[in-house]
């Protein structure tokens, strides 16, 4: 009979341990600070694109953005929106011509990432249109774990040892969703060079005026982005939502 207590025991012990760490890395229960950073060092922000409008609110967010502060950007992409893919690259090329940089010719390589420039990576779309919700979870999950795969290999590359996304941006589409539950896997099991990293922030579409979308809802109901920003006054005053002014005013 000592035995199977022993087991309850354990295991009771080892869920209070998770539980206990989940909620310290959770931003919702324990907001953290971003690492202290040197003038003019580098900042990676990763951005997730969605298709259509998805990805036309997200660059008209970042339509001013910092290139000497935000110096590598990393556009995850789901496999088969080409639409996003170009509207990135044409992004990319506006921004290295307003810097005068002499590379706004220049074209990325698929799922490389560039010192001090840009890249795409595709990941497999979480839910196609008019997919069966039967299949939807299966679909998921392979996306959720190119997630895993992507951040683990791109954080391990020769030029960028240990150097996960700063930043997460996102707007919405599944895929955001999953990108965030795989940064906080990483996160959840310590692994070397996630502490400090991969803080989040939610931009709620315009489009959304009384009620946050379904994206939205599940990452506020979990707590796992650091930031929630609403386009309308009124949406700001529910939850810790923050009062964004409209991208297109």
């Amino acid at each position: 009979m000592a035995l199977p207590i022993y087991c309850f025991a354990f295991v009771f012990i080892m869920t209070f341990i998770c539980f206990v760490r989940l909620l310290y890395i959770l931003p919702a229960v324990n907001p953290s600070r971003p690492l202290p950073r040197k003038r003019g060092s580098p900042t990676h922000l990763l951005v997730v694109l969605g298709s259509g409008g998805h990805t036309a609110e997200m660059l008209s967010l970042l339509e001013d953005l910092d290139t000497t502060s935000y110096t590598h950007r990393t556009y995850i992409i789901s496999s088969g929106d080409d639409f996003s893919a170009r509207k990135a690259v044409d992004f990319e090329e506006r921004l290295a011509t307003r810097s005068g940089s002499d590379k706004a010719d220049e074209k990325p390589a698929m799922n490389v990432i560039i010192p001090s420039s840009y890249s795409l990576h595709l990941v497999p779309r979480a839910r196609k249109v008019h997919q069966s919700l039967l299949t939807a979870p299966l679909s998921s999950l392979q996306c959720f774990i190119a997630c895993i795969l992507f951040l683990t290999s791109g954080a391990s590359s020769p030029a960028y040892r240990n150097n996960y996304p700063d930043l997460i941006l996102i707007n919405g589409p599944a895929t955001s969703v999953l990108v965030l539950l795989a940064a906080l896997v990483l996160r959840f099991f310590a692994l070397p060079g996630t502490y400090g990293k991969m803080r989040s922030i939610y931009v709620e579409s315009w489009a959304r005026v009384k009620a946050l979308s379904l994206s939205g809802k599940i990452l506020v109901a979990i707590g796992a982005v650091d930031r929630v920003l609403v386009q309308w006054e009124g949406l700001a005053k529910e939850g810790r939502h923050e009062y964004l002014r409209r991208i297109e005013e």
